[in-house]
């Protein structure tokens, strides 16, 4: 379709976070292909028309317009580590310690998920996203072909990372999916991955290790979230998580680490060598009493930041406001210092930096050629008024009830409370509770 946009306040964020006040943005199938100034627009358009057949050229050129009446257009937010499909767990596995947690109220669940469990359950968390203007996930998780179809159906689009984790799961079964699920210009795609360096052997660590190299690929996994996770890696290489793993050659090519809570200078070194990102957790690792991540020194050193939710059994939610304002806020208590963690720069985190850590670069911005993934802001709602800085509004004060409209690829997926994923939320509602029934009664 041929959308044009106008009456807007846009954020680009191509270069830096200067608003267009009277802005247009045009989405020709899944690419963006003007963003600027109203009048520019008009005269660029009367330069390609007969002024005769302006109107009529414009009327024919349109599938829709819409008007957005001054409020906010922006790229969306990429959640860059959530687990979808455990949505089944929300509010069932909470308040205990985190071993507790994982052994008594996650791992024996898990075990009982069936195909259509995790379809419906990661179609429930696209609801989730649509409402929060989340256009890409990294999704860690089981199943990458049911939760991968889920994504692709809905129109959602999504980063599979791989997920090894010890048992009957090889390197080999990576390398495969990574063949597989990598085709050209898809809603879907895959990265390497594991679980973590607790969950795997020596053995698969190092045959995933070689694989990386062998693809010249960067690695994605859950690293240093807990002091206990820290400790116990020394106890058995006599090096921290991020030490051991790139002493084997794991981010010879980079990487993405989820979490990074508990680091030491050395590993802050490697990962600044390296080029790793890190993607900050802050409600679950707050609520797990994981820590907090240390933002500021992540800063000072110029290393990617991404921001994820993790997933709705340690969240429980998937909200992108919530955890901005708690990247900052947990920042600046961390720190001592209210001047900490700038909510501008955390904005380009939940847009920008995630995008990086998710080799996204496609759509991390607006700007003629990117995917026309877009949000909507309402500026008019009043936690948004008086409008001082539309940027830190976002961050400190707003909400979900914000996103009036979601795009992903160009296809408006959520828009005025309403859904079109081609799947009613009743349905996707009866099958998740179906689900769980079933689940939590055997």
């Amino acid at each position: 379709m041929n959308i044009r946009f106008y009456n807007a306040r846009i954020l680009t964020m191509a270069d830096g976070l200067d608003i267009i006040e009277n802005g247009e943005l045009h989405v020709s199938g899944d690419r963006i292909t003007y963003v600027g100034d109203s009048e520019e627009a008009a005269i660029e358009n009367a330069l390609q028309t007969d002024k005769e057949n302006v109107l009529q050229a414009d009327k024919e050129k349109w599938d829709r317009e819409i008007d957005v009446r001054g409020n906010l257009l922006m790229p969306g937010f990429k959640n860059a580590h959530t687990h979808s499909a455990m949505t089944f767990l929300r509010s069932h596995a909470d308040d205990m310690k985190l071993q507790d947690w994982l052994t008594k109220a996650v791992f024996p669940y898990e075990a009982k998920l069936r195909d259509e469990d995790f379809y419906y359950c990661a179609l429930l968390a696209v609801l989730e996203y649509l409402t929060s203007g989340i256009t890409s996930v990294c999704d860690m998780y089981l199943n990458n072909a049911m939760v991968s179809k889920a994504m692709a159906d809905s129109g959602m689009r999504s980063v599979h990372c791989g997920a090894v984790f010890g048992g009957e799961e090889t390197a080999e079964s990576l390398r495969e999916d990574f063949t597989s699920m990598n085709q050209p210009d898809s809603l879907i795609s895959f990265v390497l991955g594991f679980h973590a360096e607790y969950s795997c052997s020596k053995e698969l660590l190092g045959r995933i290790a070689e694989l990386a190299n062998e693809l010249k690929q960067p690695i994605f996994t859950h690293c240093s979230e807990t002091s206990r996770e820290v400790e116990e890696c020394r106890v058995r290489y006599g090096m921290s998580p991020v030490e051991y793993l790139d002493s084997i050659g794991m981010f010879n090519y980079g990487g993405t680490l989820f979490h990074g809570v508990h680091v030491s200078d050395n590993d802050i070194e490697i990962i600044k060598k390296r080029g790793i990102s890190i993607v900050t957790n802050p409600a679950s690792n707050l609520k797990l009493a994981s820590g907090i991540a240390p933002i500021t020194r992540y800063m000072q050193e110029g290393i990617n930041i991404g921001i994820g939710t993790d997933g709705p059994a340690s969240n429980n939610c998937l909200d992108m406001f919530r955890e901005m304002f708690l990247v900052t806020g947990l920042g600046k208590y961390r720190e001592s210092d209210a001047s900490a963690v700038d909510a501008v720069e955390v904005l380009k985190m939940a847009v920008k930096g995630g995008a990086v850590a998710m080799g996204r670069g496609d759509c991390d911005s607006l700007k003629a050629g990117k995917k026309a993934d877009i949000i909507m802001l309402d500026l008019y709602a009043p936690n948004m008024q008086p409008i001082h800085n539309i940027a830190k509004n976002i961050v400190y004060s707003g909400s979900k009830t914000n996103v009036k409209m979601t795009m992903i690829n160009g296809n408006i997926l959520y828009e005025n409370g309403e859904f079109n994923i081609g799947i009613s939320p009743d349905e996707i509602y009866k099958n998740v509770a179906k689900s769980c029934d079933r689940i939590f009664a055997e």
